[in-house]
């Protein structure tokens, strides 16, 4: 299926962490959109498991920012937001891929927190994070939390607009 993307996110030194697939809703110069559909299987190798995903999510990949959204549709509306600090993601053919830097950025009952720093920490030392990665991933949280607060592009209301794209009766 052409409109089959499969999203792969790797750890720090292009090592495998976890993939899914999605299905593509727009495809631009700086970003894609895909569509996490309900009972996807998220192959997780770091914890040598597979999930179960039971949430309809639309989801944003950019190749030129250091963070990816994932929105997840909660009664209907985009409600809980997850979204990664990592190197601008990449994309080869059905596949895009993305360096998860750890930092998160959640919002879960309408308040965003950044979460995750420990493990941050931990593996910027496990995996030898280059001290200029450190900051970058550090300052690209501070722009994260920006736009979110100034309710900049993609948390304008962009992500929305791709609703009609789940079916209704699974809202």
């Amino acid at each position: 299926m052409a409109n089959q993307i499969t999203i792969q996110a790797l750890k720090y030194g292009n090592r495998q962490h976890y993939e899914w697939k999605t299905t593509l809703l727009e495809k631009t110069d700086s970003h894609i959109v895909v569509l996490g559909e309900y009972g996807r299987q998220l192959h997780h190798y770091t914890k040598q498991s597979v999930f179960t995903i039971d949430n309809w999510s639309i989801e944003f990949f950019s190749f030129d920012s250091w963070f990816t959204v994932s929105a997840e549709v909660v009664d209907g509306r985009l409600e809980q937001f997850y979204c990664n600090i990592n190197q601008p993601a990449v994309m080869k053919g059905n596949s895009v891929s993305f360096v998860d830097l750890d930092l998160d950025y959640v919002r879960r009952n309408g308040v965003w927190q950044i979460v995750d720093e420990d493990e941050f920490a931990a593996h910027a030392i496990q995996f030898g994070y280059p001290v200029d990665l450190i900051q970058q991933a550090e300052q690209e949280l501070v722009t994260l939390k920006e736009k979110v607060a100034k309710k900049e592009f993609p948390f304008d209301g962009y992500l929305e607009k791709f609703m009609n794209c789940i079916p209704r009766s699974c809202r």
